[in-house]
């Protein structure tokens, strides 16, 4: 797992992040007008915080994840991510994974 810092080395490499959803900052989730574009805030484990795009649908109670696991490029200081998987809290629940489309 990666840095976005280490991510920035490489644009336009795929790189997994782990991070944590930033709940203070703003999510950008329009269904009506692109169902397949979610933006959001996310810091990794160094402390370094990055805007997002995720490529599919919002994922279902991604704001109670504990971490996030992301599949992505960074390109521009904006990590692009075509996958997420969500640490949920509870021993109980699985972890919950999102995959986007491939655009």
């Amino acid at each position: 797992y990666e840095t976005f810092a280490s991510a920035a080395k490489q644009p336009g490499k795929n790189y997994y992040v782990i991070g944590m959803l930033q709940k203070d900052k703003e999510m950008q989730y329009y269904p009506k007008t692109d169902a397949n574009h979610f933006t959001f805030y996310a810091k990794d484990k160094a402390g370094n915080l990055n805007k997002v795009i995720f490529n599919g649908e919002k994922p279902r109670d991604i704001e109670k994840s504990e971490q996030i696991v992301m599949l992505g490029y960074l390109d521009g200081g904006t990590f692009h991510c075509s996958r997420i998987q969500m640490k949920c809290p509870s021993k109980y629940k699985k972890d919950m994974v999102a995959v986007g489309s491939s655009s």
